[in-house]
Formats: structure tokens, C-alpha cells, sequence
């Protein structure tokens, strides 16, 4: 009997496969932020990794509906917990994590609130159950449930913690002090 591998399509074997890489990529950078490592550039680190994980989930939503090959989702045990990652990275962002945002712009203006490190610690957790499925070769349920996931909840997370993080970058550079600024280039430009 043909194994779940062989049966599904070359092209969502392929796209599992990459959105399987990229997830344990985005999952790498993350635990190394929220452990404390370079706290310094984790800001930057996590944009970046935001925004790949963004790109992958686009690809994840452009495409049509994954059907899995089972129709019910086999039992994994319970899901990792997250909840290290998302105090770490709480802890790193203090005085940053908390920001507002319009729930959903097509049809209301209200506004909530809500946590870069929430959101990291969701789509962390969104990811690693799609790669606990793929790394059993349920690969049809991982892509359905990366697909599910990113159109219900982790890629509004995602754009949300985004949005934060690229508003943080901006202050950051664009806010400074002009003599700071134009010293340090200065510098730059002259070796000192």
C-alpha cells in the first residue's frame, strides 16, 4: 500500500517540505531570542523571522484548499508548550510588547489589544503541531493544518506582531537625536 507521501501531489510534497524547513527556521530564531541571545539585535532578529514566516504563509494561502487524506486529525498527545518562549520573549520586550490594533478592517474599527510575545508564542505553537504531523509523514494533514491555521489565526498574528515590530524599528532609527545621528555618521564615513 502506497504511503500518504507517495500519494499526495509532487508540488504540496515540495511545499511541505519547504514550509516544514522554514517553520523550524522561524522556530530556531525565536527560541534563541526568547533565551536571551543578542539582545541587541533581537528586534531586528525578529522582524526578519516575522517576515519570513509571513512569506510562507502567503504561499500557504494562495493556494487551494488542502484537503487531508484522513478526515479526522490523528492524536498527537498534548501540544509542546510555549509558554517559555512567550515569557522569554515577554521578559526581552518589556515596555514594548503591548500594542493596539484594529480587529478586523474590513468589517469593524474596534480596537483590542494584544502582545508581540503572544503573538510569536501562537504561531510558534501553530507551527510545530503542522511539523509534528509532517515529521510522522502525515504530510497532507500538516499542509491542512498550516493552511487552516495561518487563514484562522497565525497569520493575523503574524501581520499584527509585524506591523509592531517594523513601527519599533522605525522609532528607533528615525526618532533619534540629529547631532547622535549625524555623529555616528561622521564616524562611519571616516573610519573613526
Amino acid at each position: 500500500m502506497p504511503t500518504e507521501t507517495e500519494m499526495i501531489d509532487s508540488d504540496l510534497a515540495l511545499l511541505a517540505d519547504e514550509t516544514a524547513g522554514e517553520a523550524r527556521a522561524f522556530l530556531t530564531l525565536v527560541r534563541q531570542v526568547a533565551a536571551g541571545e543578542s539582545p541587541d539585535i533581537a528586534i531586528p532578529m525578529l522582524l526578519l523571522a516575522v517576515s519570513q514566516v509571513l512569506v510562507t504563509g502567503a504561499r500557504l494561502g494562495a493556494i487551494t484548499d488542502v484537503v487531508p487524506a484522513q478526515r479526522f486529525e490523528p492524536d498527537l498527545g498534548s501540544d509542546e508548550d510555549v509558554e517559555d518562549l512567550r515569557n522569554g520573549l515577554a521578559a526581552l520586550l518589556t515596555g514594548l510588547d503591548e500594542y493596539v490594533e484594529v480587529v478586523d478592517p474590513l468589517t469593524t474599527g474596534q480596537v483590542s489589544g494584544g502582545q508581540i510575545s503572544g503573538d510569536i508564542a501562537d504561531i510558534a505553537a501553530a507551527l510545530m503541531h503542522g511539523l509534528r504531523h509532517h515529521t510522522d509523514g502525515q504530510i497532507s494533514e500538516a499542509l491542512w493544518w498550516w493552511q487552516f491555521s495561518y487563514l484562522s489565526s497565525w497569520g493575523a498574528r503574524a501581520a499584527s506582531a509585524l506591523r509592531v515590530l517594523q513601527s519599533v524599528i522605525s522609532h528607533i532609527r528615525l526618532d533619534a537625536d540629529e547631532d547622535v545621528v549625524a555623529e555616528a555618521q561622521f564616524d562611519a564615513l571616516h573610519g573613526a
